[in-house]
């Protein structure tokens, strides 16, 4: 952990303002300037990229993996550049929690994959780029998506570890209970051999 020499106030701040940014919700944004349609009523009902996959658009899937993963990197660079480390780490959580637990849209956000990963590279980045990697073989590996967020999200806590990013160890802990938690269905349906692969006619 970092020394949290910063006072209550600021921490506060970027408190909000992690969550701000990571609230915004690019998927929702970008399906309706394509004209896609309303996130919350195709497929699983998700505001994230594989959702986005949904609807045949891979362009608009792949704008959403880069801004949901550059607002949890932009949250957490601002904050350690106007306020410090300390500040960094708690805009980084509440990034994450902004993206899952948007209030604009009820609470009801996405599953923080993509901005879990932007906010790795910006804390430590060589265990954001190998935690992205680890996400890139275990998708393209089993063709399930979820596969591929769960295995970055584990994976990251050893990357920390071996790379010497201990101070961002706890932080990363939180972050990937908090990912594998909103993936508890699809772990249910991995072990039940009922997730949908990607590219799949039915979903």
């Amino acid at each position: 952990m970092p020394i949290f020499d910063s006072s209550f106030a600021v921490l506060s701040l970027w408190a909000v303002m992690g969550y701000l940014i990571g609230s915004i919700a690019f998927g929702m944004v970008l399906a309706r300037v394509m004209h896609l349609g309303d996130l919350r009523t195709i497929g699983s009902g998700n505001i994230g990229a594989t959702n986005v996959l949904r609807t045949g658009n891979k362009k608009a899937a792949a704008l959403t993996v880069l801004l949901d993963g550059g607002k949890g990197a932009v949250a957490v660079l601002l904050a350690r550049f106007f306020a410090g480390e300390d500040a960094a780490q708690i805009a980084a959580l509440a990034a994450l929690l902004g993206h899952c637990y948007p209030v604009w849209l009820g609470f009801r956000g996405g599953k923080a994959v993509a901005t879990f990963l932007g906010v790795l590279l910006a804390l430590a980045w060589p265990v954001g780029i190998a935690s992205a990697l680890t996400w890139l073989v275990a998708t393209f590996a089993t063709r399930i998506s979820s596969m591929g967020g769960l295995a970055a999200a584990a994976s990251s806590t050893f990357f920390m570890v071996l790379l010497g990013y201990s101070d961002v160890l706890i932080l990363g802990i939180l972050l990937t209970l908090l990912v594998f938690w909103r993936h508890r269905g699809n772990i249910q349906r991995i072990r039940a051999g009922q997730e949908p692969k990607i590219g799949a006619k039915k979903i």
